[in-house]
């Protein structure tokens, strides 16, 4: 096999240029057999392996830099830069980053997750590659679908400042994790599908070769001075008008062709585009009909396609989705809007039932806050179903255009607290500390399914600004029976006896119980509040508890600074009570990829690792 002798970086240059397309087919059966057994990114590796080869072929690692971006589409480079034999721990705990990592690696640029970055990214190292005179090569890689989100068009309108060569590779495949959308879709379809610029091209060179004498020369010239006849008529008039030389569209799975104009791109003294079709889950006919499915997926039997010893259990996000159509058939003041990904947040049915009320921004996260702040201001009352990680992104917006108008936009706050294989750059583990510094700010954690559809019903006639937080995965269905009322910043006693206090909120109210139960065993007596509003939090109830309990424990799935536990700290101490509190949640730090249990052993929010903090706690007590 071909594959066998792709061990470090740069090997692939010993490969015969006749033997490319078998490497690629092997590449692509390696990606399938991982990915089958792991779970991953399969539609996107799977699109981009010949772009990936031709890319290693023109450039020199590690010196020469290629940052992708949002990363999820790194596993060939990852093979080709001799990492192929750790893909059997794949985004499992202790393994390989299922994203660029630059501690795995010299030959990963820069660390990426999110998306619209790596123009910016690249552009400041191939602006320190000017100042520090390195000749080596820079190459962003951009996908059409992180074309949509407005970093990329902030990077872009500098781009033609640099004074060296930069790539940036358009990766157009049509879509990002949902259907692209918007005005930049419409133009690159025009790119892929008109011909006329092309057919002109063959004109004009026809015309200029047939004069007398000089018409070779002016073709020549032509070629020599503007890189290419295609300059002659110009298609990414886009790109152009920012200073950036435009070249393609070419052929994402022809390695000959794309390397030619990789290495033609490389002598041109400033920023240039190169625009490449490539297919999404190329080589596989279930991720390439359904490549939002086989986007991210678990691991899968690959005769079949289906996920293995997937239970049919309700999520969260499915609570989301059919409380929200039952909502908005009752009231048709209520709008949906997610930042491509109608899907993932459960969107997918309020966008077909109600399509006139529904909008996808595309990435574009900042965007989507203060369109909705818009519709909130116009009477309206949308609902921003977005991913907790993906919402820091548009902080400033939230604080600015949302709650210092107070206006009653909802927050459906997917994905929050610890989300797993993923790792770091998607841990929605920050989400309460950043929105409890927000003035006119309400935070919801429901504690399982049923409070999540309470909470959305009493969204709908609250008159401010709301977040509803809620995690990944299956919705907890146990505590049925408590279901008191919602009141706003009232939490929900589940049982009140003495000396120990547990406050939890959201998916810690579960862990709350069961380290009651393990504590009960044990001789001690265990009062669990589910706190319900992170922010405001109730008072009263926790000046109630201090009369009778020594203890007060706080549990979130959320960094311990700035989140619920230190909000009712400061409470606590300020009534001068000899009642200490114990905050837990997850540790200060940055958490990689793992499965959601063992990322929370490592966070100390394991039921065990709680109970022994709270007995160690009472033995220095006494």
């Amino acid at each position: 096999m071909l594959l066998e002798g792709i061990n470090k970086e740069n090997d692939i240059k010993n490969i015969d240029s006749r033997d490319y397309e078998q490497l690629a087919e092997e590449i692509r059966e390696f990606l399938i057999e991982k990915i089958s057994a792991t779970g991953g990114h399969l539609a996107s590796n799977l699109g981009v392996v010949e772009l990936t080869m031709a890319l290693h072929l023109v450039l020199e690692f590690p010196n020469d830099k290629l940052i992708w971006d949002v990363g999820h589409q790194a596993y060939t480079h990852k093979i080709l830069t001799g990492r192929k034999n750790e893909f059997n721990r794949l985004r499992l705990y202790g393994g390989i980053s299922g994203f660029p990592k630059r501690r795995e690696s010299d030959c990963d640029a820069f660390d990426t997750g999110h998306s619209s970055t790596s123009i910016s990214a690249g552009l400041g190292i191939a602006s320190g590659y000017y100042l520090s005179g390195n000749a080596g090569t820079v190459v962003s890689v951009i996908g059409d679908g992180a074309l949509t989100g407005g970093m990329a068009y902030e990077a872009l309108n500098n781009v033609a400042n640099l004074k060296r060569n930069f790539i940036i590779v358009l990766n157009d495949n049509n879509m990002s994790i949902s259907e692209n959308v918007g005005g930049m879709s419409k133009y690159l379809s025009n790119l892929r599908t008109g011909n006329v610029y092309n057919d002109l091209k063959v004109g004009v060179t026809n015309t200029l070769n047939k004069i007398p004498v000089v018409g070779e020369k002016v073709v020549k010239k032509i070629k020599k001075t503007k890189s290419s006849i295609k300059q002659l008529v110009i298609p990414g008039m886009f790109f152009e008008d920012m200073g950036i030389t435009y070249l393609g569209p070419v052929d994402g799975h022809d390695i000959p062709q794309m390397v030619k104009v990789f290495n033609e791109a490389k002598r041109l003294n400033h920023a240039v585009i190169v625009h490449v079709i490539t297919k999404k889950g190329k080589g596989y006919e279930m991720a390439e009909n359904n490549p939002s499915k086989f986007h991210g997926i678990e691991p899968f039997d690959r005769e079949s396609g289906e996920v293995v010893s997937k239970k049919e259990e309700l999520t969260y996000t499915d609570v989301f989705s059919r409380v929200i159509c039952k909502l908005a058939g009752e009231n048709k003041k209520i709008t949906g809007i997610t930042a491509a990904m109608p899907d993932g947040t459960g969107l997918k049915m309020f966008k077909q039932r109600y399509k006139n009320r529904f909008y996808d921004v595309g990435i574009a996260e900042e965007h989507a806050v203060t369109f909705a702040a818009g519709l909130a201001a116009s009477g309206y009352k949308p609902y921003v179903a977005i991913y907790s990680s993906f919402l820091q992104r548009a902080y400033d917006q939230i604080l600015h255009d949302v709650c210092i108008q107070d206006l009653p936009v909802v927050f459906a706050i997917d994905r929050a607290g610890l989300v797993g294989g993923d790792g770091e750059t998607h841990q929605g583990i920050f989400d309460l500390s950043y929105l409890s510094a927000i003035p006119n700010m309400s935070i919801f954690a429901p504690k399982n399914r049923y409070e999540l559809a309470d909470i959305m019903k009493y969204s709908t006639y609250f008159n401010g600004p709301l977040a509803i937080r809620y995690p990944r995965g299956t919705a907890y269905s146990g505590l049925k029976e408590f279901r008191a009322p919602i009141k706003y910043g009232k939490s929900e006693v589940l049982y009140m006896e003495r000396d120990i206090a547990i406050v939890a909120v959201g998916a810690m109210v579960e862990t709350a119980v069961n380290v009651r139960e393990l504590l009960k065993k044990k001789g001690y007596h265990v009062s669990v509040v589910n706190g319900r509003f992170v922010k405001p939090i109730d008072e009263q109830c926790i000046r109630d508890l201090t009369v009778n309990h020594g203890i007060i424990v706080t549990l979130e799935e959320n960094v311990i600074k700035g989140g619920f536990g230190e909000s009712v700290m400061r409470y606590v101490q300020s009534l001068d009570k000899n009642v200490r509190v114990l905050n837990i949640g997850v540790p200060n730090v940055y958490l990689e990829h793992g499965s959601v249990e063992e990322l929370r052993k490592e966070a100390g929010l394991d039921e065990n690792t709680i109970v022994r903090r709270i007995e160690d706690l009472l033995i220095n007590e006494d």
